[in-house]
Order: C-alpha cells, then sequence, then structure tokens
C-alpha cells in the first residue's frame, strides 16, 4: 500500500500576513496543507477552512490558547470552546496544548477525558502535543497517562523534550520506545540541550542534533508504515522570534523561520517520499 507523506506549513510566525497571501505562499513552496489555530468568530472561521480548501490544501487545525488559563476551570471550559471550534471546521484533526504541569493526574486525565468526548461526538481525531509546561512536558510527567490511556495519541515535538531534560534523550531511549507506538503527528523542529530550536538546523554545529531528530523521525515513520497508515504527516515548526535568536541590542534574527521551514519540508519529502 502507497502512504501519503502529508507535509504542513505553520501558520505560526506568520499571522501578520494577509489570509490570501499566506495561503498563496504556502502553495507556492510546495506544502501539502497548513497547521493553524483557527479564529473563534464563525464568519472568519469559515472563510479560512474555504480559502484553504479552494487552494486545494489540507488543514489541520491547532489549540495552543489555553495557556492563557492557568485556572483549572477556566482551562477546562476554554479547551472545551476551542477544540469544538477546531472541529467544526472539520479537520485532517486537531492537535491540541493540553493541560498543565502543575494540574493533578486526575485534573489533566479529566481534560484528557473531555477531549475523547469532542472527539467521539464530533468524528474528528485530536492528539496531544509534546510540550513544556503541558501534562506532557517531560517523559516521566507522561509515563503514567500512557500506562492508562493505552489509545492517547501524541503529536512528537521531541525538541521540548531536549530542553527540558537539557540533553538529546540519549539515556531515555527506552521511554521512547514506549512513546512512539502513540505518536499519530510529527512537528519537525530541530532542538538541542539548551532549547527548543537550533538557530539553523544545517549548520555542521548541529548536525548531531538533527541526526538523533531525524532518528526519531524515522523510527516514527517506521511504526506508522508498519500499521498501514494511510497519511503520515509532519509539521516542519521553526518559529519566530524568540525561538529564533536574536542579536544583541538591534533584536535582529539570526536565521528565517519560514526558509527553514522551507528546506525542512524538502528534506522530509527525499527522506519519506521514496
Amino acid at each position: 500500500m502507497t502512504q501519503q507523506i502529508l507535509i504542513f506549513a505553520p501558520h505560526w510566525g506568520s499571522a501578520h500576513l494577509s489570509r490570501d497571501t499566506f495561503i498563496r505562499k504556502v502553495s507556492d513552496a510546495g506544502f501539502d496543507g497548513i497547521e493553524m489555530s483557527l479564529p473563534m468568530d464563525v464568519a472568519e472561521r469559515d472563510a479560512w477552512v474555504k480559502a484553504i480548501a479552494d487552494a486545494g490544501l489540507q488543514l489541520i487545525a491547532q489549540q495552543w490558547e489555553t495557556v492563557f488559563h492557568s485556572n483549572f476551570k477556566a482551562h477546562k471550559q476554554a479547551l472545551a470552546e476551542l477544540l469544538l471550534n477546531a472541529c467544526t471546521a472539520q479537520p485532517l484533526f486537531v492537535n491540541t496544548h493540553t493541560g498543565k504541569d502543575f494540574y493533578s493526574f486526575a485534573q489533566n486525565n479529566e481534560l484528557l477525558d473531555l477531549a475523547d468526548s469532542i472527539s467521539i461526538e464530533t468524528g474528528i481525531p485530536i492528539v496531544h502535543e509534546i510540550h513544556r509546561s503541558r501534562f506532557s512536558g517531560h517523559p516521566m510527567l507522561l509515563m503514567p497517562y500512557l500506562q492508562q490511556r493505552q489509545a492517547l495519541h501524541l503529536n512528537a515535538d521531541l525538541s521540548h523534550w531536549c530542553c527540558a531534560c537539557e540533553s538529546l534523550l540519549e539515556d531515555q531511549a527506552e521511554t521512547l520506545e514506549k512513546v512512539f507506538p502513540h505518536v499519530r503527528h510529527i512537528h519537525a523542529r530541530v532542538g538541542h540541550s539548551q532549547g527548543p530550536q537550533v538557530n539553523d538546523f544545517r549548520a555542521p554545529e548541529h548536525a548531531a542534533a538533527l541526526q538523533q531528530h531525524l532518528s526519531w523521525w524515522d523510527a516514527i515513520v517506521a511504526l506508522r508504515r508498519a500499521e498501514g497508515a494511510e497519511q503520515i504527516t509532519m509539521t516542519p515548526e521553526f518559529g519566530p522570534s524568540p525561538y529564533t535568536q536574536t542579536l544583541p541590542y538591534t533584536n535582529q534574527v539570526v536565521s528565517d523561520a519560514w526558509e527553514l521551514n522551507v528546506a525542512m519540508m524538502q528534506l522530509l519529502r527525499a527522506r519519506y517520499s521514496a
């Protein structure tokens, strides 16, 4: 069976562009779709969805805005509203930043239950992003949830764990083997032991970090192929300042996040589309 490799452009970092300009830029670069947080305004949301479809692109909806809600009750209410809005757009799936690293196990499970119920109600898959400050912010934070929730689906942004664990996870191979079967999406950003984003993944000084990330993505893709997945999705996600480092005093960025994302897309196509 031939499996599609679908590579998405992040809207993150391009919010200053008009809708039509951004969509044209994505199409011209050769991406298969867009991963973005959708507006809560219904008319604006629907305009984005239509414009993306009219351009022949696919959509992954994203939810990250619950970062603004530390109070659990407010966080849960916001999560429900944001996930329902995202699912209403009928995306390929929703990628969500879920919970907090300081919420209790029971509280984060309540949020995961909520996401499960919305996914069942709408028929739209939901994946939970590995991300600092969330329920999955460190490998040992995530493990208890995986033990209890065999069907928990993840977006692997392992650059966050490099930063959280201050390493390239060389000593956590057994943990990663338990995580990879749960992965349904990849954020293809290269992190390092002191941060979630190298300044240019092509630079020779970052060769070890790039190779480590590629080895993880290789393992995940191999698992998805073995499972017979019809599609394998990835989003290069090099972000703007402060993810992109800047020079002192001028605040000038040292690399172009969009150019890095296009270069990563090309690397991923060459590596996985054969």
